[in-house]
């Protein structure tokens, strides 16, 4: 059986959600889904209740087939040392994972996905998870069934926030995306919005996915894993 795409796009704001879109057409397209990685609060007080044109958009892409993911809450945290849910103890970790909860309530994104920003995520986090809701979590390790307490193990290759985006990177994605789905395996490729508004990184991002479908890449959001087969399914 061929492997699945799993294609993601976090930092999806007012002031990008035009590139995004114009990606996602691309997607759809091809035939490709999107897990759309969701905050509540990001950089430059952006804040998504105030949003009202990307809440819309965002409801838009989820009836057509997208996925929704919560992906923290707003991505504060020691900058030099950890991401937002990379060290915190439970407690504090419930407490965030209820606000940013309560956020995509009110706005009509609930989601039970969650992925940690720069994909790290405490143990007090992932015990947190449950207790709030959240079934299936994705990190740097894979996808992990919070319910059946299993982990499909996958990958992630990265364009953006945290990973190289230089030419040199972009080819080693592209390389990485063809091997990977060649050998019949999961592919997680993780694209930061931002990004995508430069030629270079875009037509990257590009050549990995049409590489990966080439190869035989079965197009894939995330959702809960299958604990019995140990894949991630759509």
């Amino acid at each position: 059986m061929n492997g699945q795409l799993i294609v993601s796009v976090s930092g999806i704001t007012n002031t990008t959600r035009g590139v995004v879109d114009g990606f996602a057409r691309e997607m759809d397209a091809r035939g490709v889904p999107l897990s759309l990685f969701v905050a509540p609060r990001l950089a430059g007080h952006y804040l998504l209740v105030r949003d009202a044109h990307t809440q819309e958009w965002l409801l838009e892409r989820r009836e057509g087939g997208d996925a929704i993911v919560l992906h923290g809450y707003d991505h504060g945290g020691d900058a030099r040392r950890h991401a937002e849910f990379a060290a915190l103890p439970g407690h504090e970790a419930r407490l965030r994972l209820l606000a940013a909860d309560r956020v995509l309530d009110r706005t009509g994104l609930r989601t039970r996905l969650f992925a940690p920003p720069r994909w790290r995520a405490s143990s007090g986090t992932v015990a947190a998870l449950p207790g709030v809701g959240f079934r299936t979590m994705v990190d740097g390790a894979g996808v992990h069934d919070l319910v059946g307490g299993t982990l499909t193990r996958s990958r992630v290759h990265g364009v953006g926030d945290g990973a190289p985006s230089r030419p040199w990177r972009r080819r080693v994605v592209v390389s990485g995306a063809a091997r990977v789905a060649r050998r019949g395996e999961p592919l997680r490729l993780a694209v930061f919005a931002p990004v995508l508004a430069a030629s270079g990184p875009r037509r990257g991002v590009l050549a990995a996915i049409d590489a990966a479908l080439c190869h035989g890449a079965e197009p894939a959001v995330y959702r809960r894993p299958a604990s019995s087969t140990g894949r991630v399914t759509v």
